[in-house]
């Protein structure tokens, strides 16, 4: 055995002190990588009630200028300065939930804090008058748009007046603090929000990105293995059939079977990788090959110009399902193809004189003409499918043929 990079130092365990080289090697790169999911999956704490607790600090000076004795009336500045405390934090911690703020318990608390800011500004002023910023975080915390505006400019000019009546010209510091914290405050928050429904739908879109995906590829499997594996079965009792009497013809059949099996390995491969594009006239000729295995006479009608690769490649879809449920469930003895493209539009008519899907069997069929019904519908055709008139059963594609398209697929006669 060979290691590389250092090498440990016998030891008595033997074994054990070989690993610890490895171990240690391996350490880096994983934390490397949880740093890297750490930074990208964990872009931190949304704000709450506690990123404005902190704010508060800036009422103790009117707490200090009331436990120093200095304030009149110390027991109605107490119960003033308790219940803007109590307020507030009633206030704040209610912004973050969307219900809660827009409420009107949250408005009324909202308005009796700008009522216990006035009075305690203009009652005490000094230090008290940084009620007035801290109720400014108050309203832009709840208020958005022309209610955050309105209070914002009517709180500017109340603590102007306020803070020149008690402060002088430095009062008007006061003012533009509260207008600064209301409008601050109010566009972080608002950011903040913008980012959280952002990220929620990036989540929504790559969940819808994913399940249109996983409907796409269960489709595709579904419309490739149906008609592969319908076509393997029916030229396997074909084989089985053959081999007691003409062992040259079930060999032939074999080698058949082993070549629409790579096929569909082929095509799966495609459909996996998301670049297959069904052809008409290809899948009209399987459908031929894969209905004359079963016994079933087949005739194709086409007329109109060209198709354009789009529509040739979604009709092409339906004539694989319709040829696969012909051989599957319709025990028909003639089935028909026909391509008509006039004007806008271009129609294809599958009908064959069988019985159609039986009770037992609609779940498989049904679910393959429903997804080819969607498929058509996305780009303004239909689908239709029922019993055809007299006996047999009917299927018919409609497609809006593009303004002009030059179309390389080639013309089938009858």
């Amino acid at each position: 055995m060979t290691y590389t990079g250092h090498t440990a130092e016998p030891t008595a365990d033997g074994a054990a002190g070989r690993e610890k080289p490895r171990a240690a090697g391996r350490e880096k790169p994983r934390r490397r990588l949880w740093r890297g999911r750490r930074d990208g999956d964990r872009p931190g704490p949304a704000p709450s009630g506690f990123t404005l607790l902190p704010w508060l600090l800036l009422g103790l000076g009117s707490l200090s200028h009331l436990l120093q004795g200095k304030a009149s009336n110390p027991v109605i500045g107490g119960l003033g300065l308790l219940a803007f405390n109590s307020l507030y934090i009633a206030v704040v911690f209610r912004a973050f939930d969307r219900a809660k703020r827009d409420s009107t318990a949250t408005r009324v608390a909202l308005a009796a804090l700008g009522l216990v800011t006035l009075a305690l500004a203009a009652g005490y002023g000094g230090s008290w008058l940084t009620f007035f910023p801290l109720f400014g975080l108050a309203c832009g915390s709840v208020l958005r748009g022309r209610p955050l505006i309105a209070t914002v400019l009517a709180l500017t000019v109340l603590s102007a007046a306020v803070g020149a009546w008690k402060g002088g010209w430095q009062g008007f510091t006061i003012s533009y603090g509260a207008l600064l914290s209301a409008m601050v405050t109010a566009a972080i928050l608002a950011l903040s929000e913008t980012v959280v429904e952002l990220r929620a739908t990036r989540q929504e879109l790559a969940r819808t990105a994913v399940e249109k995906e996983r409907l796409r590829f269960s489709r595709d499997l579904h419309d490739l293995l149906g008609h592969t594996l319908s076509v393997i079965v029916v030229k396997s009792e074909v084989a089985r059939r053959l081999a007691p009497r003409d062992l040259a013809a079930a060999l032939a059949q074999i080698d058949e079977i082993e070549s629409v099996g790579r096929q569909a390995l082929t095509e799966i491969r495609e459909a996996v990788t998301g670049y297959r594009e069904s052809s008409l006239g290809a899948e009209l000729d399987r459908a031929r090959e894969a209905l004359r295995c079963a016994g079933i006479e087949t005739s194709v009608r086409q007329s109109g110009p060209p198709l354009d690769p789009h529509s040739a490649a979604l009709l092409g879809w339906v004539v694989r399902e319709s040829a696969t449920n012909a051989v599957r469930h319709s025990r028909a003895g003639h089935c028909e193809f026909t391509v008509e493209a006039e004007g806008e539009e271009v129609r294809l008519v599958v009908t064959d004189d069988g019985r159609g899907p039986g009770p037992g069997t609609s779940g498989t069929a049904g679910s393959g003409l429903r997804g080819l019904a969607e498929r058509l519908a996305a780009v303004g055709g239909s689908l239709e499918s029922g019993p055809a008139e007299g006996q047999g059963f009917r299927v018919v594609a409609r497609l809006p043929l593009p303004a002009a398209g030059p179309v390389d697929e080639p013309s089938l006669g009858p």
